[in-house]
């Protein structure tokens, strides 16, 4: 119930349906518990709203809150009557009776009902608030009448009477109604209902669903209200999944997860699980033994200390002298014992002897031990656990054993063996999460042994790649260490943007210093070169090459020799698609120009200069030179002796002319790397997929009603949140984006594409509604783009509040909102093999009843999502269409 509760949201406008005042809890969809989305940590009413939410006296909608709507009296009604746990009385059928004039929902009929034979409702005063044209349910409820509501419920109305009408120190005292004051002035004495800016009280003001949750829940701390699925009593166990607590009469154990919200009495602020001491009292809403709300009563332990010797064990009774009495207690399973040193034992462990402390609860007759804490003596014990924390500098290691309590391993050098793997490691390569088991004796830790690791991290020098490249050996601390390599390692070396597995440099004298990542199998995951001092050398000329020796030598700018060796590890690019050592061995030519990046007399990567990439900064015609700014900041300039050719997307002829300042293109220059012979300019373009071929990933795409095909197998494909995806993930109706470098594709990327209804246009501000009932807002300042009917507009006139859109952004990022076409339908089925939905035809001429369905489409009825599968034959329905595909239902 309750687990529901926390995460159930009505819509509680009149129109929208309110949960347990226009609509039947039936209605409510749950989700997780405690996952309001709008109810942000530290909101000022988050406390009141939790606590409230997990008694069931307020619900809640597909994960929202809602807390500034407004309250109607029909709604506040069943929240009095839930809130006095009135539910089990509400009358039914001919039972149901209202005063004349005053009418609400069906819902909630029998809660008003109740609530004028509760007297939490006058006839007379109620009839003064009836309004021609308005339901009496629908109308929103004041601040003063919600006081005066909240005032009978807690059953103070007798206490505010006597305490007559004055006047409160309110700056708006004059507009409080005369006959509410006295339930005002109490609500204020009482701290149920506080003012507002300077002082006033605004008694006419509505009520939102947070406010009315702070003022019910002030007001329950002068009442004994109890509820099925709240719990009081003191906690005896806490663990990250579980608490206990006695209640008087029995032992309840609930299960806890980070959606469960915990709070102190005397704060509005949640407190962390660990804040809560054990033997505490505590109050625990919560249902199917799940703890929804936890708050803390009081933070001091119901215990008594008791200190003496430990003297033997006999079964699960202990025995110790205190003083010169000779005594026996008996422990249950939750008791729990440490050694000296606060780490958690078994009581087998403790050595007759030893002076303990013995702590006792003091809440149950019983008075059964809880601690048993060793003051000093040996400890001699074995177990398993989880390593949390690793303190180096302490060197402590903190495990949460088998029995879900805490051990600190204090690790001495020469006596402490920690091993992994049949490795001895350092303490510093433990990781939190590794699972270990310990042994301890003579309160000394002996031994760690890894049983199940975790991610963790070594140095060492390269020493070999296997070579099949699925193992790596290197040198740590003088000693040969292999490796084996898990699928698709990350390499990350210093100015190498997307390094490979061939980039790094392993052998037995000078092998990269790298830092190496294990995975829980031991297997490297991630490769990070340390310290590498890497020379990049631009521009050079090559003044001879010898193919035997592989030694390179060329000139740089300042004309110094300098004398390199070329080896098949050496990265190598001269415009070929499967670059090799012996292909790029005839270009090393007196006079080519390369580029180079060394370290020491080792080249590590060189390239023929056969191309540029960067920006356009300049174009002059008369010196025929193109100036580039290079990524790297430098500019570069290119001249010509022909006018170059120019290669654009959507441009068939295109020419220099076609090419402006600030265009990112790709510069080939011509065979002797002197003069620029070609540009690419690169550029992007939006695309709806029409189809797709799997078996050579040719896909169909439309652009402005022509159609072209992209091969996309090769090609870089990205969602529409920026994650990898394959080729096969593409599907008809996507918008994507292409770059192009030229007219060839490069890369795609799939297009965010939200529903929205308009709610308000500003100028060029709009805003709109999403699926989830959230409000968000476009700035599309003076470039938009509206397709609507077909056609397709840049003026932001067309688009009026309430169309029904898709909001997605053009290549070049201006908002697009494409308009969707509704059609009033009724419902016939769905035929789930074609994602095609069928509706009854209006006459036998009428061929437009089939339609797919988008593969993300909205259904819903209200604010109320809805499947395709819940629809029935010859329900009324409106279908949104874009090109022709369902993008929304809208039950009517």
């Amino acid at each position: 119930m309750v687990s529901a509760m926390l995460a159930s949201l009505m819509a509680l406008s009149a129109g929208a349906g309110a949960a347990g005042a226009d609509t039947a809890p039936a209605a409510v969809t749950t989700a997780a518990q405690g996952a309001f989305s709008d109810v942000k940590s530290g909101y000022w009413a988050e406390k009141h709203i939790y606590k409230l939410a997990s008694l069931d006296i307020l619900v809640g909608d597909r994960g929202l809150f809602r807390p500034g709507d407004a309250v109607t009296k029909q709604e506040a009604v069943t929240i009095a009557i839930r809130f006095m746990n009135q539910k089990s009385n509400l009358p039914a059928g001919s039972s149901i009776k209202l005063p004349e004039g005053i009418s609400t929902s069906e819902y909630a009929k029998s809660y008003v009902s109740l609530a004028f034979e509760l007297g939490l409702l006058e006839e007379a005063e109620e009839s003064k608030e009836i309004l021609e044209k308005q339901i009496w349910g629908q109308q929103a409820a004041s601040r003063e009448w919600i006081a005066k509501l909240v005032i009978r419920a807690i059953g103070k109305e007798a206490e505010a009477n006597a305490g007559g009408n004055a006047n409160s120190s309110f700056a708006d005292d004059s507009l409080i109604t005369a006959a509410n004051k006295p339930y005002v002035n109490l609500a204020a004495e009482l701290e149920i209902a506080q003012g507002t800016t300077g002082n006033k009280f605004n008694p006419q003001g509505t009520v939102t669903r947070a406010e009315i949750t702070a003022f019910f829940n002030r007001g329950s701390e002068y009442t004994d209200y109890e509820y099925d699925n709240q719990y009081k009593g003191y906690i005896t166990e806490r663990t990250d999944s579980k608490l206990t607590l006695y209640t008087g009469s029995e032992y309840v154990s609930f299960t806890v997860n980070p959606a469960t919200a915990f709070y102190n009495s005397s704060s509005s602020s949640k407190i962390a699980p660990s804040d809560i001491k054990l033997y505490t009292q505590i109050v625990v809403s919560g249902s199917n033994s799940n703890a929804a709300y936890v708050e803390s009563m009081s933070d001091t332990p119901q215990v008594e200390v008791i200190e003496g010797s430990f003297e033997r064990l006999t079964g699960s009774k202990l025995w110790m002298f205190t003083g010169n009495t000779y005594q026996e207690f008996a422990f249950t399973d939750l008791t729990v014992f440490y050694d000296q040193n606060g780490q958690v034992i078994k009581p087998e462990d403790i050595t007759a002897g030893s002076i303990v402390e013995l702590q006792r609860e003091t809440f149950t007759s019983a008075k059964n031990p809880v601690v048993v804490q060793v003051k000093s003596g040996m400890v001699n014990k074995s177990a398993e656990g989880t390593i949390q924390s690793i303190d180096s500098a302490a060197s402590t290691v903190t495990v949460l054993n088998s029995t879900g309590t805490t051990d600190v391993l204090k690790v001495q050098e020469g006596t402490t063996v920690i091993r992994y793997h049949n490795e001895i490691v350092a303490l510093t390569e433990l990781k939190a999460g590794t699972v270990i088991k310990y042994s301890i004796k003579d309160s000394v830790t002996q031994s760690i042994e890894v049983t199940a690791g975790v991610e963790r991290t070594v140095r060492g020098t390269l020493y070999e790649l296997g070579s099949n490249l699925s193992t790596i050996t290197y040198d740590r601390n003088g000693s040969l260490e292999v490796k084996l390599l898990a699928p698709d390692p990350q390499i990350v070396i210093s100015g190498i943007d997307t390094p490979k597995l061939t980039d790094l440099l392993a052998d037995k004298t000078s092998g990269d210093e790298v830092e190496l990542t294990l995975n829980a199998e031991d297997q490297v995951t991630k490769i990070q070169v340390l310290n590498r001092q890497m020379e990049p050398l631009n521009m050079v000329t090559v003044v001879s090459y010898n193919s035997k020796t592989k030694l390179l030598t060329v000139l740089d700018s300042n004309q110094k020799p300098h004398v390199f060796t070329l080896n098949d590890a050496t990265k190598v690019d001269y415009n070929s698609t499967k670059p090799t050592l012996s292909g790029i061995e005839p270009y090393l030519t007196d006079g080519r120009k390369v580029n180079l990046t060394t370290i020491g007399t080792r080249a590590l990567s060189i390239s023929i200069v056969y191309k540029y990439e960067g920006t356009v900064s300049e174009i002059n015609t008369s010196s025929k030179i193109v100036k580039l700014i290079q990524s790297n900041g430098q500019t570069i300039s290119i001249p010509y002796q022909s006018t170059p050719t120019v290669e654009l997307y959507g441009k068939a002829s295109a020419s220099l002319s076609d090419v402006s300042i600030g265009d990112q293109v790709t510069a080939m220059l011509s065979s002797n790397q002197d003069n620029l012979s070609k540009l690419y300019v690169k550029s992007a373009a939006q695309f709806e997929v029409v189809s797709l071929n799997t078996s050579n990933y040719r896909a169909e795409v439309k652009k402005d009603g022509v159609t072209s095909s992209i091969y996309v197998d090769s090609l870089p494909i990205t969602n529409d949140n920026g994650a990898v995806i394959k080729p096969s993930d593409l599907q008809k109706g996507m918008l994507i984006n292409v770059s192009f470098d030229g007219s060839s594709p490069t890369a795609v990327s799939v297009v965010k594409q939200i529903w929205g209804e308009i709610s308000s246009i500003n100028g060029g501000v709009v805003t709109y509604k999403t699926t989830t009932g959230s409000n968000e807002t476009i700035n599309a300042g003076s470039k938009v783009k509206v397709v609507k009917n077909g056609t397709t507009s840049s003026n932001m006139s067309t688009l009026i509040e309430g169309d029904h859109v898709i909001v997605t952004k053009d290549a070049d990022g201006t908002p697009v909102f494409q308009v969707l076409t509704p059609l009033s339908k009724t419902f016939w089925k769905y035929n789930a093999a074609a994602n095609e939905l069928q509706v009854k035809r209006a006459s036998m001429t009428d061929n437009n009843y089939r339609f797919n369905l988008s593969p993300n489409v909205y259904i819903h009825e209200g604010d109320t999502t809805l499947s395709v599968q819940s629809l029935k034959d010859n329900d009324n329905i409106v279908v949104y269409l874009l090109n022709n595909v369902v993008i929304e239902i809208s039950k009517q």
